[in-house]
């Protein structure tokens, strides 16, 4: 009954009066209070944690058992407040906001006077404010401070109309405090983390920021009385019992000292300690504004935007683990206005968040397809509406923000058979090979093949037949020696294929094929015919599924490891893979992506071989070789994640075997000293026989710490060859990155020039020209004031291969930031010097959040 607090729900009679709801059950828990009193106080603080929407609900409820029991009251103050300070100590963002919120509500049931909630608002000001504070504090931390502002303004919704009530001097120097800390601290502006470039443009024109565009809505809540129709306030309903109530000081909290300045100051120490104040306080939106704000916000309130986004950001947070219950509570939300667009706007803002979203993918398309099952004559229409309009701006779009929703719409469409109005986008076929829109739906086509099958997807565009140009290959597997027909060589070849073929049907082992190899090809035919003939044909074999493929690589991996030793014999393996999936992008992938889980190639080489001729010129293309890069860096990545958790686990194997070897030793000290004292036969020799066993003990627990001490140092000797090895990664990976662009950037361009991608500074690039169709003339000639005129169709594909490749440049460095930081000095003296572009240094730096 505590948890459905407020719900439409069996246990209160399928009524939703919140008022009864909240009178019957205070009526339950009361009689409970006394056998069940600590387990009641620890559900009734979960709930308020775990479902702040519903927050009111319970500080009322607090409220009328405090009114029955003033310990009850006492322990919720004394628990909060111990609560929010292991928050504040601890820097768990969600669980400070929470707490602030409640702490807010509990005032307004009269558990905690309004004096103690402002000294909380006070404590957090003053850490704030030192922080910005370029004498005294650490302004490379501004992210904490500016976490802890808007903490105190996201209460004021809940708890700014009693405040203004009963200490309204209290409240106004709060204010005031809080406009005099916007008037220091600098404007946050980072164009890499937006998802339009237009967002961009909009905020570096002098928009307002997250924490501005929030002061302006409490500013307006403060003019209009501090009403707030989006907030529920039960207490109201039990005030003249509420105020008799015994209210309780909530102690004063203390906020972590920031850390010192960097001293030295420089670039890179300021933009390392940046780095974690953003990773510890990160942004919680960014708004993408997909809608007109007349739809987002229609009849409402300037701040109940605000307050619906927290509703909603705290039920997919903290009902992740049940996505029925939490489209449920999404779709009925305590608010008087339809908030459908707003509502998806949200959804999609998560997903497209930079540089991560709190959760995976997935979970946002259940979230949705939930939501569209639960409001089905409203939902589906408004998400349709958003994709169409996404889909407008996808010129605009982030390079990762497109791929997170490629992969989006193809799984939502898939659990709704395909069914989409794909006439509409029709005209993607009078594009340019190379346009974002063209790309968008050809990418999209083909991760839903990946979900079904061909046929399947070849019939739900029927009504457009036109989009099956744009559908991957039927055949996914290109087979060189299917065919023995040609010159002799060729047929050779053929029969050394159908040879080894027959070797793997006689379950011949590795070892065996191995030799046979290296007698009946490598000696007669040379290395690379081996590598071709060898890779062609197991591939082959396995290429039926992705079963049959870890099978094939599982087995005769090593004879395919055997033959690819050295990078250049890598970069023949992967290149032949890519040749016979050339027409399946998922089993290409899959296959060099296990060819890296079990050795058989490096991420090195398939860095190297990501920006080979012929894989550049599909960068605007298709997104086939940054997946593959994609999955071979997360690969990497995982991998010293791995070894990092390792590493923790053996430091607290040596910590555990320590403290366990110093009991044993305290116990035979102890046990000396007892044969000392000993003062007759029988006792001596018990003493002695303990003591010889405590021996025993000592020493078996000397040799564990001593093993455990060996097993760490080992570990920690792979995780900082792992670490070496992956300042390399990235050091080539930057290396080819510059390499590539360079190649078609200007050299004598400087930083302070917007466009970098000018014709008349580039060189000849060999990109297959298209004449872009009228239909998106108004669309390029847009996306181009950005840029110097262009004289040339030729050129319009460079642009936009330019584009896509600084827009992966900063993708990648946002996803992998906190990888490339402790190398950033080696990258900067081997990369990032000389004539390198100013464009590509800014994409990099502005990625890692590093000043120009």
């Amino acid at each position: 009954m505590v948890v459905l607090l407020g719900d439409r729900c069996p246990e209160y009679g399928g009524q939703v009066d919140v008022e009864a709801h909240i009178e019957t059950c205070s009526g339950i828990l009361w009689r409970e209070l006394e056998h069940s009193g600590d387990e009641i106080l620890q559900l009734v603080i979960q709930c308020a944690e775990e479902l702040p929407h519903k927050s009111t609900l319970y500080a009322t409820l607090v409220g009328l058992l405090n009114l029955e029991d003033e310990e009850f009251g006492r322990k919720v103050v004394d628990t909060s407040h111990a609560k929010l300070q292991d928050a504040l100590d601890s820097e768990n963002c969600n669980n400070i906001r929470v707490l602030m919120r409640f702490i807010t509500v509990l005032m307004c049931s009269n558990v905690i006077p309004p004096s103690s909630v402002i000294e909380v608002f006070e404590t957090l000001l003053s850490s704030a404010t030192t922080t910005v504070d370029e004498e005294r504090g650490n302004p490379a931390w501004q992210a904490r401070a500016d976490f802890y502002i808007f903490c105190i303004l996201g209460c004021l919704p809940w708890g700014g109309l009693e405040l203004a009530e009963r200490v309204p001097d209290d409240l106004d120097r709060v204010m005031t405090e809080i406009e005099a800390y916007l008037s220091i601290r600098k404007h946050v502006f980072e164009p890499a983390f937006l998802p339009f470039e237009t967002l961009a443009d909009d905020n570096k024109d002098g928009g307002q920021d997250f924490l501005e565009d929030l002061w302006e809505r409490i500013k307006s809540l403060s003019e209009d009385g501090w009403k707030v129709d989006s907030v529920p306030r039960p207490h109201l309903g039990f005030e003249s019992r509420l105020v008799t109530g015994k209210s309780y000081e909530f102690r004063p909290v203390t906020c972590p000292e920031q850390p010192d300045q960097p001293s030295p100051s420089s670039d890179v120490m300021i933009g390392r300690q940046r780095h974690e104040a953003e990773l510890k306080y990160p942004q919680r939106i960014q708004r993408l504004h997909i809608f007109p704000v007349s739809k987002t916000e229609e009849n409402m309130k300037p701040i109940d935007r605000f307050v619906v986004e927290e509703y909603l950001l705290d039920i997919m947070l903290y009902l992740n683990g049940c996505r029925k219950q939490c489209a449920a509570y999404m779709a009925s939300l305590p608010v008087t206005f339809r908030y459908e667009y707003l509502m998806a706007e949200t959804i999609f803002s998560q997903l497209l968040l930079l540089p991560n979203p709190p959760f995976k993918g997935c979970y946002y398309a259940l979230v949705i397809i939930d939501l569209c099952k639960a409001l089905p004559g409203a939902f589906p229409m408004v998400v349709a509406g958003a994709v169409r309009s996404l889909f407008d701006r996808v010129n605009d779009l982030d390079m990762e923000c497109q791929t997170r929703l490629i992969l989006w719409l193809s799984q939502h469409l898939s659990n709704f058979q395909f069914i989409w109005q794909w006439e509409e986008w029709l005209h993607v076929l009078d594009l340019p090979r190379w346009s974002p829109q063209r790309v968008f739906v050809q990418e999209v086509l083909q991760r839903e093949v990946r979900l079904s099958y061909w046929d399947k997807i070849k019939l739900s565009i029927q009504k457009a037949p036109g989009l099956e140009e744009l559908l991957p290959p039927k055949d996914g597997s290109c087979f060189k020696y299917g065919d023995h027909e040609g010159d002799h060589s060729e047929v050779v070849e053929f029969s050394l294929s159908n040879e080894l073929n027959n070797l793997v049907k006689d379950k011949k082992t590795s070892r065996e094929i191995l030799s046979w190899v290296e007698e009946n090809i490598i000696a007669v035919h040379g290395h690379n015919v081996s590598v071709d003939v060898v890779v062609q044909t197991l591939l082959h074999i396995g290429s039926n599924s992705f079963t049959h493929l870890c099978t094939v690589l599982e087995r005769f991996g090593n004879v395919i490891s055997k033959l690819g030793s050295g990078q250049s014999n890598e970069i023949l393996v992967i290149e032949e893979t890519s040749k016979i999936f050339q027409n399946n992008a998922q089993m290409a992938a899959i296959a060099i992506d296990r060819m890296m889980v079990y050795r058989i190639v490096s991420n090195l080489s398939i860095v190297t071989w990501v920006f080979s001729p012929s894989n550049v010129e599909q960068f605007h293309t298709s997104d086939r070789p940054w997946e593959i890069l994609r999955n071979a860096l997360n690969k990497t990545y995982n991998r010293i994640s791995d070894k990092r958790k390792d590493v923790i686990f053996a430091e607290k194997s040596v910590q555990k075997a320590i403290e366990a070897k110093v009991k044993a030793q305290a116990d035979l000290d102890s046990a000396e000293a007892l044969l000392e004292a000993a003062d007759s036969e029988e006792l001596q020799g018990q003493a002695a026989i303990k003591l010889k066993r405590l021996k025993v003990a000592v020493d078996r627990m000397k040799q564990e710490e001593s093993s455990e001490q060996e097993s760490l140092e080992a570990k920690d000797a792979l995780l900082s060859r792992a670490l070496s090895e992956n300042e390399v990664l990235f050091i080539t990976l930057y290396r080819c990155f510059s390499d590539a662009l360079m190649k078609h950037l200007s050299v004598d361009l400087t930083e302070k020039q917007e466009d970098v991608l000018g014709p008349d500074h580039r060189e000849p690039m060999s990109i297959e020209s298209e004449e872009p169709s009228a239909m998106d003339a108004d669309d390029d000639e847009r996306r181009n004031q950005r840029f110097s005129k262009s004289n040339g169709l030729h050129s319009q594909a460079e642009q936009q291969w330019c584009r896509c490749t600084l827009g992966q440049v900063r993708a990648l460095t946002r996803k992998y930031a906190t990888e490339i930081w402790p190398h950033i000095d080696k990258i900067d003296a081997e990369v990032f010097t000389g004539d390198i572009h100013p464009s590509i240094v800014k994409a990099v730096y502005s990625a890692l959040r590093r000043p120009l």
